[in-house]
């Protein structure tokens, strides 16, 4: 399997980037055609209907209710799809400052998806985190 799989490293090196643009989470029910002009960044179908992540700005011209206003942070290391304790690290370290935080792991990078309010914050938190483990 590719991929860092070493937690230390992973930590130290994942170089946290804040991408631009709000996002927000829509759902579709089943059986519903995606609207033609939505690029989701992600999508996942679950019994209930096709979750979309999507920028804010595309929910509102789909005619999509979106919710929580997030943005989107990369982490900038290709990380294992079998790495242990990576998000769990990174999740702990945004829960003990009070925050939510929804991930989505995707085969060469993982993402996170923070509070848009809260964004700047959230990046600072994983610069230290990553200073705190190279040392």
């Amino acid at each position: 399997m590719t991929g860092e799989t070493d937690l230390q490293r992973l930590l130290a090196s994942m170089k946290p980037e804040l991408l631009p643009g709000v996002h927000v989470f829509a759902t579709l029910p089943p059986g519903t055609s995606l609207p033609g002009n939505l690029k989701p960044v992600m999508s996942f179908r679950e019994r209930e209907g096709l979750t979309l992540i999507v920028t804010e700005d595309e929910a509102k011209s789909g005619g999509l209710a979106g919710t929580f206003r997030c943005r989107m942070i990369t982490l900038n290391i290709h990380s294992s799809l079998a790495a242990v304790g990576f998000l769990a690290a990174i999740t702990t370290r945004l829960a003990a400052a009070g925050m939510g935080v929804n991930p989505v792991s995707a085969f060469y990078h993982d993402h996170l998806f923070v509070p848009a309010d809260r964004a700047e914050e959230a990046l600072a938190i994983l610069r230290q985190l990553a200073a705190d483990s190279g040392d």
